[in-house]
């Protein structure tokens, strides 16, 4: 009676098993058939172009801001402000480097 009730045991862990794996055997097929591969291209194609539209999105938001500063400091040495004391220094961001107005020739 034990012998039988291990082989049982034995019997049902192996079938089980074994369905197991064709479940895992048949969607790995079907994720690499060709409809599957298609499919995950499409995804990933419409992901992507999101993510460039957003992308581009926000490129043309911070070039318009920085046309802007660019315009304003253009703006700045064309018609210095006339102060009282000494002359303030300009800051180009492009280049991270503080300019003197008396050494650049302005």
């Amino acid at each position: 009676m034990k012998r039988l009730f291990w082989v049982g045991v034995g019997a049902g862990a192996g079938v089980y098993a074994t369905h197991r794996v064709k479940r895992r055997v048949e969607r790995f097929a079907r994720a690499w058939s060709p409809e599957g591969v298609a499919a995950r291209a499409v995804s990933t194609g419409v992901g992507a172009g999101q993510r460039l539209r957003l992308f581009a999105s926000d490129v043309r938001t911070e070039m318009r801001a920085r046309e802007e500063e660019l315009r304003e400091a253009v703006r700045m040495d064309q018609a210095p402000p006339e102060l009282d004391g000494p002359r303030p220094r300009r800051v180009l961001r492009a280049r991270y480097t503080i300019i003197d107005d008396d050494k650049d020739g302005h």
